[in-house]
């Protein structure tokens, strides 16, 4: 969608970028415009009154000019700051992995409004699960997330028929090739398939078909979780065609 030559937005810092002496180039993701990359003169300053507006996370209302080749920030005031996201390693760090997602996933000035109240509402749960000192419910986020943001952008996995013979997946243990889109049964698990138990696989469509509110307050095993993360970093993997920085990041928080 083109820009207005100025235009109001309210918006979320994804990425930022020192520039200059005092400047910020900005990622931010804002529900009608999409990505949008725009620049924050003198906000490094301390005398800076955008600075406390413009922190990662922060939903903040923007006022914007249209540039060459990047918009300017002339405005902007924080509508909804995450103060105990910032101060949780773990959640912060699941804060900066979902932002991370949404900046290599999408593509500048494409607008996925549905998306970004999914991303809003996924770093609401990791600042309930921060002040909560609870990671169970925001793993089960993050799982949400990355599910969602598949589905969103047309790559929804198949988890309940096999993606190479079409047969309805029985309940026991099957397979999963992120290459082929999703779940295989036992006879094709000579596709190279990596192998998905059945409660995997429960976890996995639970996640997938269910709204959030009506997920059962389920327990997942540290094993468990070690067999589900590694589907989904593969799928993800594969359609971006790289690894995330934030994989690290989560790995050593854990």
């Amino acid at each position: 969608m083109p820009h207005p030559r100025v235009y109001s937005t309210e918006g979320i810092i994804l990425r930022r970028t020192d520039f200059g002496e005092a400047d910020r180039i900005l990622t931010i993701f804002t529900p009608a415009y999409g990505k949008v990359r725009a620049i924050a003169k003198g906000v490094r300053r301390t005398t800076s009154r955008l600075a406390g507006h413009l922190e990662p996370f922060t939903r903040t209302q923007l006022l914007l000019a249209s540039g060459r080749n990047l918009d300017i920030v002339t405005q902007a005031e924080g509508r909804e700051r995450l103060e105990a996201l910032r101060g949780d390693v773990w959640h912060a760090t699941g804060a900066w992995y979902v932002a991370e997602l949404v900046d290599r996933f999408l593509e500048e000035d494409d607008p996925h409004p549905r998306f970004y109240t999914l991303f809003a509402e996924t770093l609401r749960r990791m600042e309930a699960g921060a002040q909560a000192h609870e990671e169970t419910r925001s793993w089960l986020a993050l799982r949400f997330f990355e599910l969602r943001l598949l589905g969103e952008l047309g790559y929804r996995p198949n988890l309940h028929q096999c993606v190479n013979c079409d047969t309805p997946l029985r309940p026991e243990e099957n397979g999963y090739s992120p290459d082929l889109g999703g779940a295989l049964c036992p006879a094709c698990l000579h596709l190279g398939a990596r192998r998905v138990s059945l409660n995997a696989l429960k976890v996995l469509r639970l996640l997938q078909t269910s709204e959030w509110e009506a997920l059962p307050a389920i327990r997942i095993e540290a094993s468990l979780r070690n067999e589900i993360e590694p589907l989904l970093r593969a799928t993800l993997r594969y359609h971006l065609d790289r690894d995330l920085k934030s994989w690290s990041f989560l790995n050593d928080t854990h």
